[in-house]
């Protein structure tokens, strides 16, 4: 699967990795979606027929279904959380209703129009909703809406409480072939606080030393290119988090470096190794920023070769190399990046460049 907005460079390495790694060793797989690694370099999760389905049964008992459930489905189905609406759905036998992208303005129209019962979404995508309908409120057919692929924050949810709109938090990825936790349903109409809820019934998840861990049937079978998972493996998701004394599952932060822009994943290295083939660029580092609609935009900080390149120049640069998402917002030049005292890049000190930063226009 392979995401809309690629640009033609990424969408040809990605084709390019795919040609490299020979047949499918996995038997059932039914998709493959490409995860950026730590390292920059793509690494393919090969999802099964039975671990779709698994994610299906497993969102079942929580959700439940009713006979004129229509499930919207506005996100990329080249994302595990767009795949898993259609297996959902088909493996029940219930309609959905297929947009072609997201429409904020839209939204409430389409829900009606289409009798809409269930919606997935990402938080950045809820709160435009509410930001161009202050006083929309879900019409009764609207029985759920699952939050996912980001945290939401605590205003958001607030919101969403006033209006009373029936919203479930959620924890999943795409080597887990989506949510593996939830809040509970009859928790919907006040969710705040409980974190991305429970497993989901037949998912096993841990912490240790403050790391997610996930094992299940809905566990992928492994990368594409490397060895197998062992069907009872547990898979360390690099996500820190805990456990509460009610075994809800409490997200802290996302992979390590990862940065999460309106529900979509960014590798910072990626985007750094594009910066740093741009003319007039030595050096790159990327973090992310804090923001209230988009969770985090990605920021910059530049080691200039020489004059530093106008930003029209460095913005179309990007632009050829770097779907939207991953395309840095705001930029600062420094004459250094800063280093750990074992010469690495010292990531934990970008943030406090944040400060800075300037928009690159």
């Amino acid at each position: 699967m392979l995401h809309p907005r690629l640009t033609d460079v990424e969408r040809s390495v990605l084709l390019g990795r795919a040609r490299d790694a020979g047949p499918l060793p996995h038997a059932g797989a039914i998709a493959v979606m490409f995860t950026s690694g730590t390292t920059g370099t793509p690494r393919a999760a090969v999802l099964t027929r039975a671990a779709m389905l698994a994610s299906a049964r497993a969102s079942e008992p929580n959700l439940g279904w009713a006979p004129d459930d229509c499930w919207l489905l506005c996100m990329p189905v080249a994302h595990v959380g767009g795949l898993s609406i259609l297996t959902r759905c088909l493996s029940a036998r219930r309609c959905v209703a297929l947009s072609s992208g997201f429409d904020a303005p839209g939204f409430p129209a389409r829900v009606g129009r289409e009798r809409v019962t269930l919606a997935s979404l990402v938080p950045t995508m809820l709160a435009r909703v509410l930001e161009a309908h202050p006083g929309w409120r879900a019409p009764p057919a609207l029985r759920a809406i699952l939050l996912g692929g980001a945290a939401a924050s605590p205003r958001l949810l607030r919101e969403a409480r006033r209006r009373a709109l029936p919203v479930l938090t959620s924890y999943g990825l795409t080597e887990t072939s989506a949510q593996v936790c939830a809040t509970r349903y009859e928790e919907r109409f006040a969710c705040e606080g409980l974190g991305a809820g429970e497993p989901l019934p037949g998912v096993r998840l841990r912490v240790v030393d403050g790391r997610i861990q996930v094992g299940g049937p809905t566990l992928m079978a492994g990368y594409w290119g490397e060895p197998a998972l062992a069907t009872d493996a547990w898979f360390d998701t690099g996500d820190l988090g805990e456990i509460d004394a009610a075994g809800r599952l409490h997200v802290h932060a996302r992979r390590a470096d990862l940065i999460v822009t309106g529900g979509e994943n960014v590798y910072p290295i990626e985007v750094e190794q594009a910066l740093e083939l741009a003319p007039g660029v030595a050096g790159a580092a990327v973090f992310g920023v804090a923001d209230e609609i988009w969770g985090q935009t990605v920021a910059a900080a530049i080691v200039a070769d020489g004059a530093a390149p106008p930003d029209a120049q460095l913005a179309a640069w990007i632009a050829g190399r770097l779907a939207p998402h991953k395309r840095p917002r705001a930029v600062v030049y420094v004459p250094a990046l800063p280093q750990t005292p074992g010469g690495k890049l010292d990531r934990a000190a970008l943030p406090a460049l944040a400060a800075r930063l300037r928009p690159l226009r």
